[in-house]
């Protein structure tokens, strides 16, 4: 895979951009891999981009099966891969608002790629290690460092529950440290308060944050379901049992 030359590594707020890098190679890409080497069905997707955009095409269902199973896929940027498993996976447990999947595909693109986690922005020399520490800067005199500091106190604490679950219940039930409750808790936290900051018009991001905080369990479990099939496929423990338990009877009742 290739990161996209022009994906803004420099950029203090994160912000719902990836689709937005994806390019004429990337469609072509995904025109391929739908089409599993059939010209009929190469020329349908192609009137399907034609006609509806690309959009439509990244959520054709045999796209993330044929992104990770075939060959090709190799080839697929990391913008494409990263958008195309977290739609799917969102999809997949009903939530289907795009820019929301674009925004949480750019949390795990500069949080893996350029070691965004324990930072509110690339340049910013302060590193906060804890959700607990990030909660306690979310109020101060400088306004750009508190949006900051309140988005990234979402974004983190998504980015732990979602992609290392087993990690969190394991210290949960062997040393008493905080649950995925206590995660999703801080992160819809910190999303609120991001949407109820005085620069989150001029940003453009009320919306988007009071969404994701709305919907943060539900991201999070989205994100499980990533990490389970992608990151960590072979691993099976009691935690994971347990999550996968309790998580079932939580949305059996929501549902």
């Amino acid at each position: 895979m290739h990161a996209p030359s022009d994906f803004d590594a420099g950029v203090a707020m994160i912000v719902a951009n990836v689709r937005r890098q994806l390019r004429r190679d990337d469609a072509q890409l995904v025109l391929r891999l739908i089409a599993r080497g059939s010209h009929a069905e190469y020329e349908r997707a192609e009137v399907t981009l034609r006609d509806q955009g690309l959009d439509e095409v990244l959520d054709d269902p045999r796209l993330l099966p044929a992104l990770v199973e075939a060959r090709q896929g190799a080839c697929a940027s990391y913008a494409l891969f990263s958008y195309v498993v977290v739609r799917h996976a969102l999809r997949g447990v009903g939530e289907q608002d795009r820019t929301l999947a674009d925004y949480v595909a750019s949390v795990l693109l500069h949080f893996g790629l350029w070691d965004r986690a324990h930072r509110v922005a690339n340049a910013d020399d302060e590193w906060y290690m804890t959700l607990a520490e990030l909660s306690g800067a979310a109020d101060g005199p400088d306004a750009r460092r508190t949006f900051l500091v309140r988005a990234h106190l979402g974004n983190y604490a998504l980015w732990l529950s979602g992609l290392f679950p087993d990690h969190i219940a394991s210290r949960h039930w062997r040393r008493g440290a905080p649950n995925l409750e206590y995660y999703e808790a801080m992160g819809r936290r910190g999303f609120t308060l991001a949407a109820e900051h005085d620069l989150a018009d001029e940003h453009g991001v009320r919306t988007l944050f009071a969404t994701a905080a709305e919907r943060f369990p539900l991201l999070r479990l989205a994100l499980n379901r990533v990490s389970d099939a992608y990151l960590f496929p072979g691993h099976h423990s009691p935690d994971r049992l347990m999550r996968e338990v309790s998580d079932a009877a939580r949305w059996k009742l929501v549902s």
